[in-house]
């Protein structure tokens, strides 16, 4: 009988990942006051999950090292369901003339993957000194970004203050996550900051600039340009230095799934948690 747990896992490895992503959206809708309604963030969720998906579906080769458990999971299936998950997410958002931002974290996330051939060159997104990083951040910043601006109000408390929250915090997350792929990224040549600049030197670059962004938001809440939305803002922070702490350590590659679910879970967990806490705490 034919084994379907690694097509399981590879279908199942997104969903915690676009769940987090719509509750970054309802973060970015609370600050600013404003309320897309609940099919946009099914179709935020739909889009998330089909670009990480094919993500993990087309693979590169520090993923043969990384993700060992997905190799024989079944390609054409996953393929499948993303088509169909992306297809959906666009059309809901296109009928708020929103296609172009729909499109735009799969487009990337393929020429992420796969890299762009310039002539008999291709130049690889996974590479370099935090590129792939900032790439992935300014993606899911402006896919966040761009969809609340649609009901925003002003343009500049956008790009001043959520734009840098959505993005930063990205980046800041991406940065922790190759922590865990250090062996995989190193075998495959890729520089990522922890390779670079060392554990100590990457953990205190997030630290510092985890703290000079809910310093800024703050000032935003306090000067009044964006909601007061104080128990999201210390959750997120305090959930957010727990993890620079916890998780910027190299894998060694035989950590126990209750570590590695915890991790994924705190990780993913801390935007779910802070909304959960925003709105149902009062003082």
């Amino acid at each position: 009988m034919e084994n379907h747990t690694p097509t399981l896992r590879l279908l199942s490895s997104s969903i915690l990942i676009a769940v987090s992503g719509i509750f970054r959206l309802r973060i970015a809708s609370l600050f600013l006051g404003i309320s897309p309604g609940i099919f946009i963030y099914l179709a935020g969720f739909l889009i998330i999950y089909a670009t990480y998906t094919f993500d993990r579906t087309l693979g590169s080769e520090e993923d043969k090292i990384n993700k060992k458990e997905l190799i024989s999971s079944r390609k054409d299936i996953a393929i499948v369901i993303c088509l169909i998950s992306l297809a959906i997410g666009s059309v809901i958002l296109s009928l708020d003339g929103l296609l172009l931002i729909a499109l735009l974290p799969v487009i990337i996330g393929y020429a992420y993957g796969k890299g762009l051939r310039i002539g008999n060159r291709v130049l690889k997104l996974k590479g370099n000194f935090g590129m792939k990083n900032l790439i992935v951040s300014v993606t899911w910043g402006t896919f966040i970004t761009g969809i609340i601006q649609h009901w925003a109000n002003s343009g500049y408390v956008t790009l001043l203050l959520i734009l840098p929250f959505i993005t930063v915090k990205s980046f800041i997350n991406t940065v922790i996550w190759d922590f865990r792929d250090v062996k995989g990224d190193a075998a495959a040549g890729i520089k990522t900051l922890p390779i670079c600049l060392g554990e100590k030197k990457t953990r205190r670059l997030l630290q510092a600039m985890h703290i000079i962004l809910h310093v800024w938001v703050a000032f935003g809440m306090f000067i009044g340009i964006i909601n007061g939305e104080w128990i999201i803002l210390f959750t997120l922070g305090l959930a957010g230095m727990l993890n620079t702490i916890l998780y910027t350590k190299p894998s060694t590659g035989n950590e126990p799934r209750s570590w590695k679910s915890m991790r994924n879970i705190l990780m993913h967990g801390e935007f779910i948690l802070a909304v959960v806490l925003g709105e149902f705490i009062c003082f």
